[in-house]
């Protein structure tokens, strides 16, 4: 589903260059989950956003679900971003003017649906993490694990086919963020979603098919 091949990042300024990401080559499976880990600086949310189609690599090649990235058009990029991936970041990104329905519904504004079909699809991705109750809450009347549900039923709502989830559990405690791991398991094992997560948390790894390990920018393991 993904495939990184010999992917590097450098940081340039007038005075400084920092290499972030070290030529690492990395294959995930459709239907994987892939959880990546490593002291902080080493280059995780990096590597992430690369598979994301947020960062553009320095040098090597991105393909995903088949697809050679590097060949794409900024607008088919985009509209490929939409439709094939999700994102679940650790400060949730929430919009607080907006209510629970309406930022699930966001993914969608990009997409030649009517409102009606909008509503629809952002009120199932809700039930599906446990917060129909909610859809006319905003975010500031919720508690943090109910508001990285809603994160992650705006990253579902548009039925990708990859998540891509930057340390989902961290800013929660160990029981919250046990019941989002639940979620993103589910997700994996009942839909076929295919899932990449940075965590610090090995507890949280350990749930998860395969681990990847990042130091200084390079795979260790």
């Amino acid at each position: 589903m993904i495939r990184l091949q010999n992917i590097e990042k450098v940081y340039r300024t007038d005075t400084v260059e920092t290499l972030a990401i070290n030529n690492i080559s990395l294959d995930i499976a459709k239907g994987e989950f892939l959880s990546i880990m490593g002291p902080s600086g080493c280059g995780k949310s990096t590597l992430l956003n690369i598979m994301g189609l947020l960062d553009d690599p320095s040098k090597g090649n991105i393909v995903i679900d088949n697809q050679d990235i590097n060949r794409f058009t900024d607008k088919k990029l985009a509209n490929f971003r939409n439709e094939k991936l999700g994102f679940i970041f650790q400060s949730y990104h929430l919009i607080n003017d907006l209510q629970v329905l309406d930022n699930v519904e966001l993914p969608l504004l990009y997409r030649s649906l009517s409102a009606k079909e909008r509503k629809e699809l952002a009120t199932a991705a809700l039930e599906k993490v446990g917060l129909s109750n909610r859809l006319k809450h905003f975010p500031s009347q919720l508690s943090g694990g109910q508001r990285q549900r809603v994160a992650i039923a705006r990253a579902i709502v548009g039925r990708p086919q990859i998540i891509l989830a930057d340390e989902p559990t961290g800013n929660l405690d160990s029981a919250m963020g046990n019941e989002i791991m639940d979620i993103l398991i589910n997700l994996n094992k009942n839909e076929g979603t295919t899932i990449v997560m940075v965590t610090h948390d090995e507890s949280m790894a350990q749930k998860t098919h395969r681990l990847v390990r990042l130091f200084d920018g390079s795979q260790v393991q």
